[in-house]
Parts: C-alpha cells; sequence; structure tokens
C-alpha cells in the first residue's frame, strides 16, 4: 500500500481536544485524523483504538486521563477523516468492512503507529489498548506480531478469525471482560485463554461480575463504576509493569 503522512496545520477536531492536536495521516489515497496527546518527549507511548463510533471526545478524555500520568497517547482513527458515525447500521458497515479486510485494518493502524513513533521519537516502551471494537483490533495486531511490548482490550471481540493464531505475538496480552456481556460471550473469553497458553504467550485475563458490554463507557447505560475503576487500576498497574 501507498502510505504518505502529513501532520494537520489545525489544531482542534472535538471540544475536549483543546490541549491536545490531531494528526492527520493517509493510505492509500485516504485521509485519517488521530489525536496525539503529549506527556513529554521520551516518555513511554500508548496506542490506543477506539470503539465503533469513531475516535471521539471518549477516547480523547481517557488520552488525558492517561497523559496526566506521564504516557504519550496517539488516539488511531480507523474510520477516515471526519468519519464518527452515529447510526447503528453505519457503525456495522465501517467495521464489518474492516473485519473483512484484515490487512487493511492492520496497514491502517501501523501507519498511525508510524506516525506515534515520528512524533515521540523511539520509545522503549510501546503499548496497545482499545475499547469494544478498538480492543479486536489490539488483538489482531497482537496476533500480527507487531514488536510492541503490551496488547490490553477492554471488553473488546476475542474470537480468534480462521487461519490465525498468537504464535507471534511478541507482548504480554491483557484482556478486561464483564461477566454479563451479552455480545462477547464467557465461552470466546476462556477460549482465548486456552490458546494464549497453548502458545505460550504471556497474559493477564480479568472479568467483572455483572458488567456488561462497553462497561467502561462513562454516561452510557453499559456504564459500571466499580469496574470501570477497578479496570482502570489494573490498567495502569500493567503499564507501570511494562514501564519498569
Amino acid at each position: 500500500m501507498k502510505i504518505k503522512l502529513m501532520i494537520a496545520t489545525i489544531l482542534l477536531f472535538t471540544p475536549l481536544a483543546a490541549s491536545g492536536a490531531p494528526v492527520v495521516y493517509e493510505v492509500d489515497g485516504k485521509e485519517y485524523e488521530g489525536y496525539y496527546k503529549e506527556a513529554g518527549k521520551g516518555k513511554p507511548l500508548l496506542i490506543m483504538v477506539h470503539d465503533w463510533d469513531g475516535l471521539t471526545d471518549y477516547e480523547v478524555k481517557r488520552a488525558e486521563m492517561l497523559a496526566e500520568q506521564g504516557y504519550n497517547v496517539f488516539g488511531v482513527d480507523l474510520f477516515g477523516k471526519g468519519v464518527r458515525p452515529t447510526e447503528t447500521e453505519h457503525k456495522k458497515l465501517l467495521t464489518g468492512d474492516l473485519y473483512k479486510d484484515r490487512q487493511r485494518m492492520r496497514s491502517i493502524f501501523e501507519t498511525a503507529y508510524a506516525e506515534a513513533q515520528k512524533l515521540t521519537g523511539e520509545s522503549s516502551e510501546v503499548v496497545a489498548f482499545g475499547y469494544c471494537f478498538g480492543g479486536a483490533v489490539v488483538l489482531e495486531m497482537a496476533r500480527s506480531g507487531l514488536d510492541i511490548d503490551g496488547f490490553a482490550s477492554f471488553h473488546g471481540g476475542l474470537q480468534t478469525p480462521e487461519g490465525q493464531d498468537y504464535s507471534a505475538t511478541k507482548g504480554k496480552v491483557m484482556v478486561f471482560h464483564g461477566t454479563a456481556d451479552s455480545m462477547i460471550s464467557m465461552e470466546d473469553f476462556g477460549d482465548l485463554a486456552e490458546e494464549l497458553e497453548s502458545v505460550k504467550i504471556s497474559n493477564e485475563m480479568v472479568t467483572y461480575g455483572g458488567a456488561p458490554h462497553a462497561f467502561t463507557v462513562f454516561g452510557s447505560n453499559s456504564y459500571r463504576e466499580e469496574a470501570d475503576r477497578q479496570s482502570w487500576q489494573r490498567f495502569n498497574g500493567f503499564l507501570e509493569e511494562i514501564v519498569n
């Protein structure tokens, strides 16, 4: 794929983005607009992947929270500049297209990752994490063999596509899952645990009783404060373990 990178000249794309900056990158002639929040040069780099509604204020808020803790955060855009779907059918279409074209999914992520490294310099520690659809994407990148230290999924898709496995995974895998998730089953959770163990990939998989799908999304009907607090605390511990 022909890939060209560029920095956006504008400074804002959401109300919450005032202290961060959008970053535009291009894959096969299509522009994508990520978000970058810097804590400082040389700080560990986190690559964040959005849910199926695109890169929104939710991800920006998470980036702000992590930057306050000393991490540089790059929010990946997988849908395209200005594409922030609000209708369920549109969300299904966008995510479905990428699920059907895993190579394109990987290429967009890898381009965003390259741009993040360009902005931060070669960070010694890198962790990728994502929410729902983004969690599934992060696990896709783990299976791809991308040289990243850790991969964390919050209530993300856990099934491994036919023909793939985790034998090339280089970093530790962290999974946060709600036992009341009606979209991603406990069977999927158990299958992934067995798969990771079979290829001896370092992993930690945590469940939260009564937590439904998307339990970390502030203000939603699915939000569960205790599960969000506990998973966020453990995620920060996971980051500290990798950094140190």
